[in-house]
């Protein structure tokens, strides 16, 4: 290690960058811009989750001085932007629906939904690890799409 990487630091930095590959990987693999809007945001959901899960460690530092590190962000971030504008045109997301809110919204939950998986796997009660991302994926985008008030009650909101 000590030959290949000249601190800690560097390595950690390795570290993450590669995680970041992973991440630009995991949301390239959904085909965001050609799967049914749906299936796409699933899947991208499923597998971001498994790498915010796998290398949080990583996943949770920012490197923006790496400029490999900052092109893959920001094309997540432009693929993102594209599949809830196709989500919003087939009808998956409302038409009046502020894509930008609705994306930091969709990131929130992600990373709340990988602190809660590394919250139940350090306290023993976590299931297969498969069928927890995916039913976490589930719970991430059921949220987004429904919400968690009730539907179709009115509310302070009005019917």
């Amino acid at each position: 290690m000590h030959r290949r990487f000249t601190s800690r630091e560097a390595l950690v930095d390795a570290l993450t960058a590669w995680a970041t590959r992973q991440f630009h990987e995991a949301v390239t693999s959904a085909h965001p811009d050609s799967a049914p809007p749906l299936v796409a945001l699933y899947q991208a959901t499923a597998n971001v989750l498994r790498v915010k899960i796998g290398w949080g460690f990583a996943m949770s530092r920012t490197a923006p001085e790496d400029p490999e590190v900052a092109r893959a962000h920001a094309d997540v971030l432009d693929q993102c932007d594209r599949l809830f504008r196709r989500a919003r045109e087939a009808g998956v997301l409302r038409p009046d629906t502020d894509l930008v809110w609705a994306r930091r919204v969709y990131y929130a939950l992600i990373h709340e939904a990988a602190l809660d998986r590394a919250e139940k796997a350090d306290s023993a009660d976590s299931a297969d690890d498969t069928d927890d991302v995916d039913a976490l994926a589930t719970r991430v985008v059921d949220t987004l799409l429904r919400g968690i008030g009730r539907q179709g009650e009115g509310g302070f909101l009005g019917p």
